[in-house]
């Protein structure tokens, strides 16, 4: 099987999530060329991470930009006419709708065998965003559900409300797409000498609890919402230390709230032992306004720390009833109380702690992953 990977601009987990599917794919003898722009290439080493597996550059910009846009479908075009794909998975929806473009215009691939009335090898899509809501991005986005909704042959999403807004788009076929977390050796036991090595970092007193939140820093996280929460857990003594880690395009503006607002928070930057801040911290806050499969979510049921998340996406799917306090999504107070509950209830801290590792214990690994892609391009191929 020759298998095209495509994806936009990225620098988290679905870059993440395709080189792993690449390299698990190509483990398996499946040749794999992945499309996507260069720059993600050098952030994750898609060339060469795997044999089997090739990278080429094609532009796929972040926002939709009509030049852009029309240049990367003529660039796919080309390169599916080139190389012949027998499947081609698409990540995301503009990645996801400009290559249904592009195979229209490119009758090549498995599309040419006799039988085969579409004249275009199969397309699988995996919607691991919601679109942004309202306004003119809003729908441009809306534009491209329908045009992967009625051209893809397989669309898997990453959570069960994106499956049925695709089925309310008219897809034909609708599936939950399998995200891995990280390998469970990246993310076992943390020595007591790298805790308190990590408090000394961030500058924690004996005895004062460490809230943590990692993720990038932009809207669809809510690190600002975080901040008013924190604002108003001022009655815990001694005040939790709020450690943020991560980057993005506001971090200056958090840092000037923070500042305002009179907190101690210390924002930690693009981090690669996410894991053991996990193990250090007393408390782990997710309160985006949306998330997937959360990646960070799975390594926090790892690491067995309690956890606050917002009741939005897949967070549910991933921990339960029982492995986190899942709040309304935009609600400061309630975050604030349920870190307050936490930190004030030992007994409610290791029951979460508890299920959370039960949690983790069922979480699927990169072997699912890759064995779930190759059965839906199988039942779609046939």
């Amino acid at each position: 099987m020759k298998l095209a990977l495509v994806l936009g601009s990225s620098i988290g987990g679905t870059a993440r999530h395709v080189r792993m599917l690449a390299a698990g794919c190509a483990a398996r003898r499946v040749r794999v060329e992945v499309f996507g722009s260069a720059q993600t290439d050098r952030d994750f080493g898609f060339d060469g991470s795997a044999p089997g597996v090739s990278f080429t550059a094609v532009e796929i910009a972040g926002r939709p930009r009509l030049p852009g846009d029309l240049r990367a479908i003529r660039r796919l075009r080309r390169l599916f006419q080139a190389w012949r794909p027998d499947v081609v998975h698409a990540h995301g929806l503009r990645a996801g709708a400009l290559a249904a473009i592009a195979m229209a215009f490119a009758r090549t691939g498995a599309g040419n065998e006799p039988g085969n009335k579409q004249g275009r090898p199969p397309l699988v899509v995996t919607v691991h965003n919601a679109p942004p809501a309202g306004g003119v991005t809003g729908a441009i986005y809306r534009v491209l559900e329908l045009i992967v909704a009625r051209n893809a042959d397989s669309v898997l999403c990453v959570s069960a409300d994106l499956e049925d807004r695709m089925r309310a788009a008219g897809a034909r076929r609708v599936g939950h797409a399998v995200v891995p977390a990280a390998p469970a050796w990246l993310t076992g036991e943390v020595s007591a000498e790298t805790r308190s090595a990590l408090r000394a970092e961030f500058g924690a007193d004996p005895g004062q609890a460490i809230v943590l939140a990692v993720g990038r820093l932009a809207a669809q996280k809510a690190f600002g919402l975080l901040l008013d929460a924190a604002a108003r857990w001022g009655g815990i003594q001694p005040a939790p230390l709020l450690v943020i880690a991560g980057q993005g395009p506001l971090a200056a503006e958090l840092q000037v709230r923070a500042s305002s607002l009179g907190l101690q928070v210390r924002f930690a930057g693009q981090r690669p032992d996410v894991p053991a801040l996990l193990a250090a911290a007393d408390v782990f806050v997710l309160p985006s306004v949306w998330e997937g499969q959360s990646l960070v979510l799975q390594e926090a049921l790892r690491a067995g720390v309690p956890i606050v998340a917002t009741l939005v996406g897949g967070n549910r799917e991933l921990t339960g009833d029982d492995a986190a306090i899942l709040v309304p999504p935009g609600d400061a107070q309630r975050i604030a109380d349920a870190v307050r509950a936490v930190l004030g209830d030992p007994a409610l801290a290791a029951r979460l702690r508890e299920a959370a590792a039960a949690r983790a214990r069922a979480l699927p690994g990169e072997d699912a992953a890759v064995d779930a892609a190759l059965a839906e391009y199988r039942r779609i191929a046939r």
